[in-house]
Parts: structure tokens; sequence; C-alpha cells
């Protein structure tokens, strides 16, 4: 079930450095939320928060709220471990686990969370989440195979079958198609418009003809200068955005006058 997500005043450190400030965005349910913006400016650090991903980190830490369908992420009773199996991740560089066969990689969410499946339960979990993420008719003959034997996009593609399989109510995207080629990138944003009619999609991306092409709404991030916090300039529906955004800044960078 798709969730919507609800952020206020969120502030991010890592030990006494403010990297992002002040963020408030609503992102709605079934539907693709675009981060663009310039290096650096805490898109990345932002995402990482949605799913408590940046607490990896020593000394990294929130104040602000993340509410989804109206529960802090960050309340006391929340587990960190349970946010993440229910936000799952796509990173920027597809990182199937190397050692492990295409079928084990797909249920390495389920072994994680230590659920004792049948046989007939997990091949149906794992040709399932090879359909979700349009993989299956490709290796379905040699499930066997290293994960690491796939092309680089399929490799992104098993990623996200690993992402979908422990079923996720949100699916966050790190610049999921900076590392692929461009027909393995068209394919990856084919599927993010299959999944968005099951998932909540946020991705990061420096692409601006991607994040016109795959979402609904953008939101745009800068800084004011080296050293500065990351700010959400402006957000809002992504052709309002790319056609008259708000802010001269939001203009100046779409155009490429810089970033």
């Amino acid at each position: 079930m798709a969730k919507s997500i609800d952020v206020s005043d969120l502030n991010i450190y890592y030990g006494d450095f403010l990297a992002v400030e002040g963020v408030t965005i609503p992102i709605a349910a079934r539907s693709v939320t675009a981060f663009i913006g310039p290096s650096g400016c805490g898109k990345s650090t932002f995402l990482r928060t949605l799913n408590r991903m940046h607490e990896v980190i020593p000394g990294a830490y929130v104040e602000g709220k993340v509410l989804i369908d109206g529960q802090d992420l960050y309340g006391r009773d929340m587990d960190p471990v349970t946010v993440r199996r229910t936000i799952g991740m796509v990173f920027q560089r597809p990182n199937p686990f190397p050692t492990m066969s295409i079928y084990d990689n797909v249920l390495a969410g389920q072994k994680l969370n230590s659920k004792r499946m049948k046989k007939d339960e997990a091949d149906s979990i794992a040709e399932s989440s090879l359909r979700s993420a349009g993989l299956w008719g490709e290796v379905k003959d040699r499930l066997n195979r290293p994960g690491s034997s796939l092309s680089g996009g399929q490799q992104q593609r098993l990623c996200i079958a690993r992402a979908i399989s422990v079923e996720p109510e949100v699916l966050l995207m790190d610049e999921p198609c900076s590392a692929l080629d461009p027909i393995s990138t068209s394919i990856i944003e084919d599927l993010i418009q299959e999944l968005k009619e099951s998932y909540t999609i946020v991705i990061v991306t420096h692409n601006m003809q991607q994040a016109a092409r795959v979402s609904e709404e953008t939101a745009f991030f800068n800084l004011s200068g080296v050293g500065k916090p990351g700010r959400l300039v402006e957000s809002g529906r992504t052709e309002k955005i790319f056609s008259n955004p708000d802010d001269p800044a939001t203009e100046a960078y779409i155009q490429g006058r810089f970033g």
C-alpha cells in the first residue's frame, strides 16, 4: 500500500555541521517526485533521511518531522530497521551481492528479515519481483548465475527487484540511471512509470530531461555558498517548475546557467 510523506522543518546534521536546513515538503502517494539541484546541495542527504539511512554515519541526526501517513518516522517507538523495510532504496551504482545468485539476490531482503519461507513461496516472490522489475524474461533460465554476471542495466533492475521483494510502501532512488547507458536508462524510466501504480517513488537525478520525463512533482534544492547548508528552494508540479518556476535560481539551473 503506497503511502504519502509529509516533511516539516527538517534540519539534517553531521555532528556540528548543518548539511540541509528547514525542508518542508509533501510527497504524494503513488506518484514520482524528482529532486534536482547542483552537486552538494543536499538532495541525496535528504533522500536518505526518508528511510533513516543517513543514521549509519556516526554523529548524523535530524531535527523536525518526517510523517508517513501521519506516523512519525523519528518517533521514539520507531525501529529504524522497520522503517528501512517499509521504505526501500535503490542506489546510484548497481550493488547486487556479488557472491549470490540472481535468485538469492532477490530474496536477500526476506532473509535479512529472518523470514522463513517454503520453496514454492520463495519461488513465487522471486518471480513476481523480477517480473515487476522487468527482468524475468531475461533471467528466468539462469537464476542460479551470479548477480554480478548481468549487465549494468540488468543489475540495477535486479536491485529494484530486491528492493520491492519485501513489499515496501515507498521506493527511494538515488540517481538510479547515472551509471547506465541510454537504452538501460530508458528501460528503467519505463519501469518507474509502471512501479508508481503501486509505490510512492522519490528519485534524485542530475538529468533535467529525466526529471521532466518521469516525475509529476519536482523539488529544486540549492545552497547559497560553500560550507552553507542545502535548502529546498521550491517544489511543485513538474510542468510548472520547468516552464514557469517562482524562483529565478530554479530557472537558471534548469536552463543550464549553473550547476
